[in-house]
């Protein structure tokens, strides 16, 4: 009797569960809205358990399909979270721009609001805070990423590069393959130690000091954050629900602490510095005098958390990807290695801000990089309230999630023709007029762009030319063309390591 209520029981929830799948994905249908049909039980996405590819592929070649099928916006499912899709440009640019400013009430958030902060408090950082209270936090930390700001950091970034270069150096000399992706992470580290909290870390003689064991850690594919970055997209009630804790304790305990010693250091000894952690320091004195709430130590850390993963993860990947590109395209690594010794040439053997970030050809190569390998594979709103679109039919309901597919636009062959190909002249001056705006998106655009991006270049440009000064870049032992992406992530990452040889040029 017992075993036939049990069973009856399950047969009644899974069938109730199933009603629910169902439903929720009639949405766009029941709507009369442009959508994709849903192809499977979950949604238009493929199994998160056993999919190849990740939640970034299922989301462009949702962008790809819509595009085939004449669709300039439309919907699709993840499992059972309804999301409109822009696919046309001028479909982002309402979202991203004109209804950004113009509208804010209605797009200003990511769903940042299904987040425990109490629980999590490393996550309460500006990229996910919603409402006033990232406004009032976005005004006040935007000073910190003023190009005058970036001049005073650019003498770290070439300290920071020269162990460096003496490591590439030490395997040039032994003639050993590089795993180019620690290599960039130490140096993304130590610039990053440096910038955000004024420390030392000293990662290529210590690749396990604490900053660096850390800073690895953070974003390694593990169970909890592979949970998190799939179901806050496709069903963000069951995240908040579950209440994940997204960062692993040790390292929020490491990071929390390295804040609070490094402020009770500088309020015993009357130290002030050129970086992130003061100008959080004097923005606390500021509220304090204005009558306004400080922010606490939780709040402190999350920004300083945040800086620290966005400098030291995109920068170290986009690095990464680049010199991959270069090893492979020895006709573009000849030219870019031209500028930049002709530029050095011209200021007197030294690289300068100035010089680095106007390079043009420098500055192409990165923005295909960029194209190829975007940070941020998809842009994510939030409809805050009721909206119908200009120029469509389509109505948007508060809560639903909006996406742009930046793979599925930087792949587009329309804007990008041959989009596997790795063509800098894309991003000339004289070939811009080829494509529509808001076809290259890799920071994001409007006010929740990324506040961080002209640091990100900064960091990035610098290590690159005194890499591409000393050395020639070789593709690596057994290595191909052709990236086999981790699906576990979120973001553009090699399954495994990637390598490359250097020599002394």
């Amino acid at each position: 009797m017992v075993l036939l209520e049990l069973t009856t029981l399950i047969v009644v929830v899974l069938s109730l569960g199933y009603y629910y799948v169902k439903r929720s994905q009639r949405y766009w249908a029941n709507r009369n809205a442009p959508h994709l049909p849903v192809k499977s039980f979950w949604g238009n996405m493929e199994n998160p358990i056993t999919t190849k590819k990740g939640l970034k592929f299922d989301i462009k070649n949702a962008h790809d399909e819509l595009k085939r099928l004449g669709y300039r916006h439309g919907g699709i499912c993840l499992f059972t979270q309804p999301v409109y899709m822009a696919v046309d440009p001028e479909i982002c640019k309402q979202i991203l721009i004109k209804i950004l400013i113009k509208d804010f009430q209605y797009f200003g958030g990511r769903g940042g609001d299904d987040i425990d902060y109490g629980r999590n408090p490393l996550a309460g950082h500006l990229f996910n805070l919603e409402g006033e209270k990232w406004r009032n936090l976005r005004v006040k930390l935007t000073p910190t990423f003023t190009s005058g700001k970036m001049k005073l950091m650019f003498d770290t970034l070439l300290s920071s590069g020269i162990p460096m270069l003496d490591r590439i150096g030490e395997f040039t000399r032994e003639n050993q393959a590089i795993d180019i992706k620690e290599i960039f992470g130490c140096y993304t580290t130590d610039v990053i130690g440096s910038c955000a909290f004024g420390l030392e870390c000293n990662s290529f003689k210590d690749p396990n000091s604490d900053f660096r064991r850390n800073g690895r850690n953070i974003l390694r594919p593990r169970l909890a954050l592979t949970l998190f970055q799939t179901f806050r997209l496709v069903a963000p009630k069951m995240m908040k629900a579950i209440n994940l804790k997204i960062i692993p304790q040790d390292i929020e305990d490491f990071f929390i602490g390295a804040v609070k010693s490094v402020i009770d250091h500088r309020s015993v000894n009357q130290v002030q510095r050129n970086d992130f952690i003061q100008l959080l320091l004097n923005l606390q004195e500021k509220s304090k005098v204005d009558g306004q709430q400080p922010l606490t130590l939780e709040e402190f850390s999350a920004q300083c958390f945040v800086f620290f993963v966005a400098g030291f993860e995109t920068s170290s990947t986009t690095m990464t990807f680049c010199l991959h590109e270069l090893a492979f395209n020895q006709d573009v690594q000849d030219k870019l290695r031209n500028e930049i010794r002709e530029t050095m040439r011209q200021n007197g053997g030294k690289l300068t801000y100035d010089s680095v970030m106007g390079m043009k050809y420098l500055d192409g190569v990165i923005n295909e990089t960029l194209r190829k390998y975007p940070p941020v594979p998809v842009l994510i709103r939030q409809c805050n309230r009721d909206y119908t679109f200009t120029d469509t039919n389509t109505r948007l309901e508060a809560g639903t999630q909006v996406m742009i597919s930046n793979l599925g636009l930087h792949y587009d062959e329309e804007y990008y023709p041959d989009p596997e190909k790795f063509i800098p002249e894309r991003f000339m001056e004289e070939n811009k007029h080829n494509r529509p705006q808001y076809t290259h998106l890799p920071f994001g655009e409007g006010p929740r762009n990324c506040i961080g991006a002209r640091f990100g270049l900064m960091q990035t440009k610098t290590g690159l030319a005194m890499i591409l000064d000393k050395f020639k870049i070789l593709p690596g032992p057994g290595e191909t063309y052709k990236i086999d992406f981790d699906p576990k992530t979120a973001f553009m990452a090699k399954k495994g390591k990637l390598t490359l040889k250097a020599e002394r040029v």
